[in-house]
């Protein structure tokens, strides 16, 4: 760990969507891609009920296939308003 951080900020138990947001250091490092698909692999892994992982770094602002998000697969997503919490 290098001060990074992350936190689950929105769970659909009904589509299996997460959207994770990665903070602190994360935030313009080098490999958070690789935390961010580590994140996707372990949350897709552990729990069945997952199906799709977002994972976030709000503070780039960044878009396109070289970022950290998108789940398995899936198209690239990124929004500026809030989350829907819990």
């Amino acid at each position: 760990m290098h001060g990074g951080t992350s936190v689950v900020r929105e769970a659909d138990e009904e589509t299996g969507e997460v959207v994770v947001e990665l903070g602190g250091t994360c935030s313009g490092c080098g490999i958070s891609n690789v935390t961010a698909d580590n994140i996707r692999r372990d949350l897709i892994l552990d729990f069945d009920e997952v199906t799709e992982v977002h994972v976030k770094v709000p503070s780039t602002g960044d878009q396109g296939s070289s970022t950290v998000e998108g789940g398995r697969g899936g198209d690239l997503q990124y929004g500026t308003e809030s989350a829907n919490h819990f």
